[in-house]
């Protein structure tokens, strides 16, 4: 099976508290989590939330940031929206003609796996391509309200064949 790209849909205007980073270095994603975890943790927003949808909040950060700076690059910048829904993420790179491809029939001991991750803890997310820059986006839930996760729509991930004795 041939490669099959992220879904392009334009990133959704979402009403809520807006708190951006610039990204510039991979050490730079670990600062901006330890940020994004203390924003998170304030009682204004872990009131609106559950534990585990703030953890979610956290891998899919970190996913989306190091994918990019690993595969995008220039300037990255990282933008947050959160809302008593969720939150939306929106990770803007200088490589627009480089769409988000995830990764299909790969050993996952070979890594790649992270927009199936992302697929799994969103409810909703894609990619579009604005004057030089391309914005990878995952919407998120909150934890409160029981949602269908929209992962039907990436390729599942496959595990290498074994050789059968």
């Amino acid at each position: 099976m041939g490669q099959q790209a992220w879904p392009q849909s334009a990133v959704p205007s979402v009403a809520g508290d807006v708190w951006h980073w610039q990204i510039d270095a991979m050490h730079v994603i670990s600062r901006v989590r330890a940020d994004l975890r203390a924003r998170i943790a304030h009682p204004s927003v872990s009131s609106t939330s559950t534990e585990d949808a703030r953890d979610g909040l956290l891998l899919v950060f970190e996913e989306l940031a190091s994918n990019a700076l690993r595969h995008g690059g220039g300037a990255v910048r990282a933008l947050v929206v959160a809302n008593d829904e969720g939150w939306l993420l929106d990770l803007s790179d200088e490589a627009p003609e480089k769409p988000p491809v995830p990764a299909v029939d790969r050993d996952p001991s070979l890594g790649g796996m992270g927009l199936h991750l992302v697929a799994q803890l969103s409810v909703q997310y894609g990619w579009e391509c604005r004057p030089g820059r391309k914005h990878v986006w995952a919407r998120l839930p909150s934890g409160l309200r029981s949602v269908q996760p929209a992962s039907d729509r990436v390729p599942e991930p496959r595990s290498p064949r074994l050789p059968q004795d």
